[in-house]
């Protein structure tokens, strides 16, 4: 299963997430988050990792091999034991990188899809700010699955309802969150005409940590109570597993155009005001 998590504006935190969503996916499966941001990098920097291997080097063991395993022999581990593709911080190295691996196949991702499709295998994909020339525009489109986190304040969600509509032919199970404080979810899901599946808990602590800055109790996947950004985190990807495998629709209309197909979320109360407050995801998942 290949699921990308993006942005369309500015940075709502899309690596953390990621980092948070490979991190506590549901067991049994093999999960490895790989970060195909074309801006260059943040994790190895992040925990203090060697710059090999990684994107670069699996990138360089491609040409000569689409062999899916070999993922698996550029990954390195990360504090709790997630195993992480890193890309370097230079943004035309990573931009390099990407290309190459996707380059060579007509369907675009072919290393990262194929091993992302190998039974009981989940690759999270940090794609970061993404339009129709990012370079990891073919990781999206191959995506199973599209999380998308938006900020909930008036200029993020104008760009978001022009592209929205465009976004949702990327790939057939997008899903939209929200970040930080700004409108509330249920009246982002009404001017939009697609409900968002919730919003991201503000956790600072759990956040500190994702960035390779821990508190004093050590972060574990094995404890997904220990954080509140770990266990919405956990119920996303519980959200998201199923979906790829069954998931209603729910047509958005763009006024000017024809209706594209996003998946139906569950609805929040009607009387949420939660402006970015936890209990707001309850409503959704309870």
């Amino acid at each position: 299963m290949l699921v990308a998590v993006v942005s369309l504006k500015g940075s709502p935190g899309v690596t953390t997430f990621s980092v948070a969503l490979a991190a506590r996916w549901p067991a049994p499966t093999q999960t490895v988050l790989v970060e195909a941001d074309p801006s260059g990098g943040d994790v190895a920097t992040r925990f203090r990792l060697p710059s090999s291997p990684g994107l670069l080097s699996l990138a360089a063991a491609a040409r000569g091999s689409a062999d899916p395993g070999l993922l698996w022999q550029h990954t390195q581990a990360l504090p709790g034991g997630l195993l992480a593709v890193t890309a370097p911080p230079d943004a035309d190295l990573t931009r390099g990188a990407l290309l190459t691996l996707t380059a060579d196949s007509p369907s675009g991702a072919g290393l990262i899809r194929a091993s992302a499709h190998k039974p009981g295998v989940v690759v999270i994909a940090d794609c970061g700010r993404v339009d129709h020339a990012s370079a990891a525009m073919s990781i999206v489109r191959e995506a199973d699955a599209l999380v998308l986190l938006t900020r909930a304040h008036a200029d993020d969600l104008a760009h978001l309802t022009r592209r929205l509509p465009t976004a949702a032919r990327w790939t057939p199970r997008p899903m939209l969150l929200l970040v930080g404080d700004g409108y509330a979810t249920a009246d982002v899901g009404r001017e939009l005409g697609v409900m968002p599946l919730g919003r991201i808990p503000h956790d600072p602590c759990g956040a500190a940590v994702l960035c390779g800055r821990p508190p004093r109790s050590r972060w574990r996947r094995s404890r997904p109570s220990q954080s509140a950004l770990g266990r919405f985190a956990h119920k996303v990807a519980a959200e998201l597993a199923p979906r790829v495998v069954m998931a209603p629709t729910l047509s958005l209309v763009n006024g000017a155009g024809p209706a594209h197909e996003l998946p139906v979320t569950p609805r929040l109360p009607a009387d949420d005001q939660s402006g970015g407050q936890e209990h707001s995801w309850r409503g959704v998942l309870s």
